[in-house]
């Protein structure tokens, strides 16, 4: 891996962590409501990814489709209304887990061949699923997880749709603009709970064009020089990014039960992964 690589990564991971943290600011310290702030981080994301593929290259179609947009439209809402009640650290575990097992789930509907060893780290990071959500002074609050969960599967949904695209950032930008009016809809659909102040949208919008759109500009950079073990056990960082970042910067507790569950999740997800790249 070659020292910009690894610089575009790094920067990368710290942009997607910092969706959690800007999220759970602006939900938890300003009058924004979670439809504003998803609609402001889309259309925000949307006009950033479209003047970097602008100046990337002018002729450049927009790709995507519009069951990426609404993929991406229910994990930028689910992922909004459930950092009401998570702490960042939580909330990206949650979301990490569900993104990765529901891809992990799709290969085995399609039929692909788990090992004894798969199988286990696949058991593992669900009982680590099991373990945040169990009854507990410090458990999650059930409805913020499962939306988090259902952000979760949609992002991995929209991921597998957009393997193998031949021009991520194209189609990235593309679904993005598509879900623009997904966004108004749920906007309009909120009209009487809507708040917000000028904190709260200066969060939004960095969301959007910087922890998402540039974020996501800088990944697809970086993706070309690593291989795709690397690729996808690098992610593993983003929980604990968050959760640094929340106990750092929010004051949030990182507990036992966080540590066990993330334990379980990261460790059984990187063991599916690594058996996987061996064969």
């Amino acid at each position: 891996m070659t020292t910009r690589t690894l610089l575009l990564t790094a920067l990368a991971m710290l942009a997607f962590a910092g969706n959690s943290i800007l999220c759970r600011i602006a939900l938890r310290d300003t009058a924004i409501d979670p439809a504003s702030f998803t609609g402001l981080r889309i259309v925000a994301g949307a006009l950033t990814l479209w003047l970097l593929l602008r100046v990337d290259r002018a002729d450049q179609p927009l790709g995507g489709d519009w069951v990426g947009a609404m993929a991406l439209f229910v994990y930028a809402a689910c992922f909004s209304f459930a950092y009401i009640d998570l702490d960042a650290g939580a909330g990206a575990l949650l979301l990490f887990g569900a993104v990765q097992l529901s891809m992990l789930a799709w290969g085995l509907l399609r039929g692909e061949r788990f090992s004894a060893g798969q199988l286990a780290g696949l058991l593992l990071a669900v009982s680590g699923l099991v373990i945040l959500l169990l009854p507990g002074s410090s458990t999650p609050p059930l409805d913020g997880a499962l939306l988090m969960i259902l952000s979760g599967i949609a992002w991995g949904v929209y991921s597998l749709r957009g393997r193998g695209a031949a021009t991520p950032l194209a189609a990235t930008a593309g679904n993005f603009l598509r879900a623009v009016p997904l966004a108004a809809v749920l906007c309009l659909l909120s009209l009487g709970q809507q708040t917000w102040d000028w904190p709260g949208v200066a969060y939004a919008l960095l969301s959007g064009a910087l922890t998402s759109g540039v974020g996501y500009a800088i990944w697809y950079a970086a993706l070309p020089g690593l291989a795709a073990i690397q690729a996808a056990s690098v992610q593993l960082s983003v929980p604990l990014l968050a959760a640094i970042a929340g106990a750092v910067l929010l004051g949030e507790a990182v507990t036992t039960t966080l540590l066990l569950a993330g334990t379980a999740i990261l460790g059984g997800i990187a063991l599916v992964l690594r058996i996987r790249h061996r064969h």
